[in-house]
C-alpha cells in the first residue's frame, strides 16, 4: 500500500467511523495477532492490516508497539472481570449454591474464547513479565482477577488455585494450538474435552476455519 493510498484509507476510514469504534477496530485486531504472535514476535504494521488501515495510522493512535499492547491488555483483563462479575451477579440473584456460583464464574471464562485471541492474549502478557511496564500491567491485572475471587466471590485458598490452574490451562492449550491436534491425536482430542467440555467443539471448529483461510 502506497502512502497516498494509505492516507486516503485512513481519511475514509476517519470519516465513517466514531474515533471509540476505530480504537475498539484496532484493539480487537491487535488481540487476535498479539495473541498469535506475541509481544516480540507481533510489529504495528501486523496488527495495521489485520485493522485494516495503514501503520502510521495504528501508531499516531496508540504511539509505540509497548503502548499498544499495554492498552490491549488492559482491555482484555478488564473485559474478563466484567464477565466475571457479569456471571457472579447473575448466579447470586439465582440463588445458587457455593458451588455453582463457581461454575457460573468458570462458564464466564470459558465464553471468552469466542473473542478471538483473548485467552492467548492474556497468556502472553503473563509471559512477558520480564518487560518492565508490561510484567508490571500483568501483576496488577492478575492481582485484581485473584481480589474478585476471593474479595467478591468468596472462594477460599483452595478453590482459587483451582479456578486459576484451570484458567491457566486453557490459555497454555490454546497458546500452543492444541486445536490442531484435535483430529489426529485420540489424546489431545481427549484432553481438550476434559478442558474445554461443551466449548470443545466450536474452539476446534475456529481452528479449522483459521487453517482453512491461511491455506485458500
Amino acid at each position: 500500500m502506497s502512502s497516498e493510498t494509505a492516507r486516503t484509507a485512513d481519511t475514509a476510514v476517519s470519516s465513517r467511523m466514531p474515533a471509540a469504534e476505530r480504537r475498539a477496530q484496532i484493539l480487537e485486531a491487535a488481540r487476535g495477532v498479539f495473541g498469535r504472535r506475541g509481544y516480540h514476535g507481533t510489529t504495528t504494521d501486523q496488527v495495521a492490516k489485520a485493522a485494516g488501515i495503514s501503520q502510521p495510522y495504528v501508531v499516531r493512535m496508540f504511539g509505540t508497539k509497548e503502548q499498544l499492547f499495554l492498552e490491549v491488555l488492559h482491555d482484555t483483563l478488564e473485559t474478563l472481570l466484567e464477565a466475571f462479575r457479569s456471571a457472579h451477579a447473575a448466579s447470586v440473584e439465582r440463588g445458587d449454591d457455593d458451588q455453582a456460583r463457581g461454575a457460573a464464574i468458570g462458564a464466564a471464562y470459558l465464553d471468552l474464547s469466542e473473542n478471538r485471541g483473548f485467552h492467548t492474549l492474556l497468556l502472553q502478557g503473563f509471559v512477558s513479565g520480564a518487560e518492565p511496564a508490561i510484567g508490571a500491567a500483568a501483576r496488577a491485572g492478575f492481582l485484581d482477577v485473584y481480589r474478585f475471587l476471593t474479595h467478591e466471590a468468596g472462594f477460599d485458598g483452595p478453590r482459587v488455585s483451582e479456578f486459576l490452574g484451570g484458567g491457566m490451562l486453557f490459555s497454555i492449550l490454546l497458546g500452543i494450538e492444541m486445536p490442531t491436534l484435535f483430529d489426529t491425536d485420540t489424546d489431545a482430542a481427549a484432553l481438550m474435552e476434559a478442558t474445554f467440555g461443551s466449548k470443545c467443539a466450536p474452539i476446534v471448529e475456529a481452528e479449522r476455519a483459521r487453517r482453512a483461510a491461511e491455506h485458500a
